[in-house]
């Protein structure tokens, strides 16, 4: 790292938006400064939520911007989705202090995408360097680790190659094979889970309920009371935790204007039920979902249905439908593999970490290949299963 220059930031706001997007690029909302600053703004991403912004920034040695990446302390493991609270209570167990780590991640948001954002210009070996600088950021600061969530294969095997222990997860995508609308995709499943699937979509919409896509601005202040009174009611169901601000929903549809989607469902005038997807440039990421009153495959019309027309109707080539949730393979979304890296400065836990996870990846292996067979696509179409 002779002449590289590596830096750590406060906010997003130490780094200008403009040579951050040159690093992120255009292609994955979440890792956009608009959406980064949306949560920092909003007090959503905070000291009180246990996560605290510790953005990276890495200057090649002619002095260039050459990559960034969205790092946080953290003094917990929730809201990242891939779980490490085993390893945690392992190794304080044996006296160590797993906490504070370093999460390199996109806060409360379980979508792949890119983590070491470099420049377009920068240097051939900056990821690289990115790599080793995280490693060296734990040793200097004493943090217990550092843990890339949700990148790319190609990030993971990178780090992997220095040092890093590379860990598999499991999602469910649905995959645009060139359809020209939603009964294309219908023709490619099994007779019985085509007539499953018009089942539930004639059930939902036939509930009296009128239903809105809504994007950017055309999203008023009161469908956004509305849906944050939907996601507390998700987050009550669940025992989970709020982490996102009234002002956050909002304040994030102002700067990312049109890749905010908003599917809609009202009782007369009254929403009742809303799903938040956002627009990438060629996948729809289904991000949260809420809803009022018990109405029959409304979430199933909501955050898979609909997202599957839209995603038809605009191009698009996958809808990525969040974390969990095996009942989505019956409705078109294939099991597919998430990738993290984790770099842990202890040499026993390191080790642990490692024997777990390679006895953990055949079986993840395994269960994708299981759950592949279960798909709803006809056998002259599984070939085109990812």
């Amino acid at each position: 790292m002779a002449d590289w220059s590596v830096a750590l930031h406060n906010s997003i706001h130490d780094i200008p938006a403009q040579e951050w997007m040159q690093c992120a690029g255009q292609d994955n909302p979440f890792v956009s400064h608009a959406f980064l600053s949306a949560l920092e703004d909003s007090g959503s991403v905070r000291r009180e939520t246990g996560w605290i912004p510790r953005h990276l920034s890495l200057h090649a040695p002619d002095g260039r911007l050459a990559a960034v990446c969205p790092a946080y302390l953290k003094g917990h493991s929730w809201g990242e989705y891939v779980f490490d609270q085993g390893w945690a209570r392992a190794f304080e167990a044996a006296g160590g202090h797993y906490y504070p780590k370093l999460q390199i991640a996109v806060p409360f948001t379980p979508a792949p995408g890119p983590r070491l954002l470099t420049h377009p210009d920068a240097p051939p070996e900056t990821t690289a360097v990115m790599a080793d600088a995280l490693r060296q950021i734990c040793a200097d600061t004493g943090v217990s680790s550092a843990h890339v969530t949700f990148c790319t294969e190609a990030e993971s095997s990178l780090l992997a190659q220095h040092g890093w222990l590379p860990r598999l997860g499991l999602q469910y995508h649905w995959h645009n094979r060139g359809y020209g609308s939603f009964d294309d995709f219908l023709a490619t499943l099994s007779a019985r889970k085509r007539k499953s699937i018009k089942r539930e979509r004639r059930d939902a919409n036939s509930a009296g309920l009128t239903f809105d896509v809504l994007q950017g601005a055309s999203i008023t202040p009161a469908n956004w009371q509305a849906f944050y009174q939907f996601y507390q009611n998700t987050i009550d169901r669940k025992w989970g935790n709020a982490y996102l601000t009234p002002d956050f929903f909002p304040l994030m549809a102002q700067r990312l204007g049109e890749r905010v989607v908003l599917m809609l469902a009202r009782n007369g005038t009254t929403p009742v039920a809303a799903a938040l997807n956002l627009m990438g440039t060629d996948t729809l990421y289904g991000r949260n979902w809420g809803c009022e009153g018990n109405w029959p495959f409304l979430h199933f019309e909501l955050c898979y249905y609909r997202a599957i027309d839209f995603a038809i109707a605009h191009g698009l080539q996958r809808v990525e439908a969040g974390a969990q949730g095996e009942h989505k393979i019956q409705r078109g979304y294939q099991p597919t593999l998430t990738h993290s890296a984790h770099w842990l400065q202890s040499p026993g836990l390191y080790n642990a970490v490692d024997r777990f996870l390679q006895a953990e990846r055949p079986a993840i292996l395994a269960e994708a290949e299981h759950l592949n067979t279960l798909t709803p696509y006809r056998q002259d179409n599984s070939a085109q299963a990812p």
